[in-house]
């Protein structure tokens, strides 16, 4: 009987209907379902709504979570009288009038059908006052009537009893405390793009959150924590048309949520798997396991560059050239991972103070991840012949210099590419594994300073100006003990000179290009039609990789050359993974991955193993080899390599002054 009453069902369902027009209602009701998910979704586009009204002081009054009633007040331009009731109906704004201004959207909303879809499902009242009206008006939205009302310039938009006429949807709300944290998170990604605004936010009568006007940093630490700024690094990069600058979290500070993640481009919040992805390759080989990294990234770009007419709720964007995005934002956040904290401790010491230098310093010339390591200094004289843009890099942040400053009397040159590239040959030749029984061997001059044929002993009393000190004992065969002026410097030797080892590696790879191995006989696979037009529209980016993909067939694709590194590697699996990356973002790192990960097992069977007795002179030469690698801060595995235990960390440990 139950499946004779199901087939019964069906048959009605299947039979035909006729097409007609929908009630404006129902038509508003299906719109607000695309815009309105939960009292946090009506929080944002009011918010949207009244930072276009030019506010500098925004008030967010919720009761019940937002559910019962939510109110956002602002002291922006007003509405005039006249224009109240067309600002509920559907698509009728005052910010775009053209296509043309579409295309080039600058403000945060642009629909208009906002109020409109929120007033179907939700008791809504506005009250305005115009620049120069002589009293406030009031507009109920159910029942269309204008009434004077008291209140000084600026807008507020009143929503009480979300989803009250569509009981389906209302069951689908969270708890009260829930929906409130919903509603606190969408304020607050508000408040980390305009810092130049004041946000206060109050539930059940008092006062939950409030963040004044203030500076960018100030307000990311108000916002976030001052332990994100105190483990984080400025990124910051011009190029072109393009500017890019925020912090990002280092990488012994990443979570294993990700929920610390904000983007935002031309000042509105976008979740963008082009720009994650970009952001999450930068920390490919500094992040342990699956964490995640946090971060606050500000993209600005032309807006007829950026599509954000894309979702319903304007979320997701779309960039014309979203390879070039992708690029930049990688090598802006590589460029800022690149510091270890002991050579940012070095750079900061050789700097004169901010008073010294007249406050922000300028540097034009290419960005650094495009400049020669050859040892030179920047021009100051202008932009650089190549014709990229000069960048002004905020406070704290310095324009690196082409030397860092030591103790009296010596100074540290960057290595150039010639001092620090092992040639893959001889880094095997010299990084061989050890005869079996035997401990590997390790040549006191790999550990040794560039140009230097050993390392001299650290007087005592420079111990304290190396930032990660003079090298007073060894454990175990394991860790190495120095001191600095902060204290005692506890080295992982085998993490660490894994890392000295792999980033020289990557110099030198770095100095050529992919060559290609021709396979004798081509290696085909089945193809689906998005991989084939991949394929075809990428070709010249898949020879540059080192690949050569082409059609065989409609369904079927050939792998005629491959990587003459990865010549071990399974080739079906690796132009997967190019095509993916590159359908999805236009660029692959996918060879470069690969790459990199032989020579980080190069570099770990290379690096000096536990159990190693090293003398002083070859753990002092670490330690300054440490202090001149990128990202010397993590092993190729994003483990640490070394922790800081400070004097207070020693006298908390034994009890002293207490």
């Amino acid at each position: 009987m139950a499946n004779s009453a199901a087939g019964l069902d069906l048959a009605a369902s299947a039979a035909r209907r006729a097409i007609r027009e929908l009630p404006d209602e129902l038509i508003s009701q299906i719109a607000a379902g695309e815009v309105v998910e939960r009292p946090s979704s009506v929080v944002r586009e009011l918010v949207d709504n009244a930072l276009d009204a030019g506010a500098g002081q925004i008030q967010l009054k919720l009761i019940a979570g937002g559910i019962r009633s939510l109110i956002v007040e602002d002291d922006g331009h007003g509405i005039p009288d006249a224009e109240l009731p067309l600002a509920i109906k559907r698509h009728a704004t005052s910010k775009i009038g053209s296509l043309s201004d579409l295309e080039a959207v600058a403000t945060m909303g642009f629909r208009g059908e906002a109020l409109a879809a929120v007033s179907s499902i939700a008791e809504l009242a506005i009250v305005s006052r115009h620049d120069g009206a002589a009293h406030a008006w009031r507009l109920e939205a159910r029942t269309g009537e204008l009434s004077p009302a008291a209140r000084a310039r600026g807008t507020s938009v009143e929503v009480r009893e979300l989803f009250f006429n569509t009981p389906a949807r209302r069951k689908f709300l969270k708890s009260e405390g829930t929906e409130l944290a919903h509603c606190l998170e969408a304020l607050r990604r508000h408040a980390l793009a305009r810092p130049d605004v004041g946000f206060a936010v109050w539930h059940e009568g008092k006062l939950v959150d409030q963040w004044r006007s203030a500076p960018l940093p100030q307000r990311i630490a108000e916002v976030l924590n001052e332990e994100f700024i105190a483990q984080s690094r400025e990124v910051f990069a011009e190029v072109g048309p393009m500017r890019i600058h925020g912090r990002v979290g280092l990488p012994e500070a990443a979570r294993s949520r990700a929920d610390m993640q904000y983007v935002y481009v031309n000042g509105r919040y976008v979740r963008d798997k082009l720009i994650a992805h970009a952001i999450r390759s930068a920390f490919d080989d500094v992040l342990h396991g699956h964490r995640q990294p946090s971060y606050v990234l500000f993209l600005d770009v032309q807006p007829e560059l950026v599509d954000v007419n894309v979702h319903p709720t304007k979320i997701e964007v779309r960039f014309r050239d979203g390879r070039e995005i992708h690029q930049q934002v990688r090598r802006a956040v590589e460029a800022a991972l690149a510091l270890s904290r002991s050579e940012e401790a070095q750079q900061a010491a050789a700097l004169p103070a901010p008073a010294e230098a007249g406050g922000r310093q300028r540097w034009t010339g290419t960005p650094a991840w495009e400049r020669p390591m050859d040892g030179a200094e920047p021009s100051a004289a202008g932009p650089s012949a190549s014709g990229a843009a000069a960048y002004e890099p905020p406070a704290p942040y310095h324009a690196p210099s082409a030397r860092f400053a030591g103790p009296e009397g010596w100074r540290a040159p960057i290595p150039t590419r010639a001092q620090t590239a092992l040639a893959l040959e001889q880094a095997e030749a010299l990084y061989a594994p050890a005869p079996a029984g035997g401990l590997p061997s390790f040549p006191a001059a790999s550990l040794s300073m560039p140009g230097a044929a050993s390392a001299a002993p650290l007087p005592a009393s420079q111990a304290g100006e190396w930032p990660l000190g003079r090298a007073i004992a060894q454990i175990q065969g394991i860790y190495v003990l120095a001191e600095n002026a902060q204290g005692l410097v506890i080295v992982d030797m085998h993490a660490a000179h894994e890392r000295v080892v792999y980033e020289r590696l990557k110099s030198a790879l770095g100095e050529t290009r992919i060559d290609a191995q021709p396979l004798l006989i081509p290696v085909t696979f089945a193809a689906t039609p998005a991989e084939i037009a991949t394929a075809e529209a990428h070709a010249d980016t898949l020879r540059r990789l080192g690949l050569d993909i082409a059609p065989l067939s409609a369904k079927v694709l050939a792998v005629r050359e491959r990587p003459a590194l990865l010549a071990g590697g399974d080739v079906v699996e690796l132009a997967r993974g190019v095509l993916a990356e590159l359908a999805q973002f236009d660029a692959s790192h996918a060879i470069e991955r690969a790459q990199h990960e032989i020579l980080a097992t190069m570099a770990c069977h290379g690096a000096v193993r536990a159990n190693r007795q090293l003398t002083i002179d070859e753990m002092n030469a670490l330690l300054r080899d440490m202090e001149r690698t990128e990202r010397a801060d993590q092993c190729n595995h994003g483990r640490p390599t070394w922790r800081q235990l400070t004097i207070r960390d020693l006298d908390a440990l034994f009890l002293r002054g207490r």
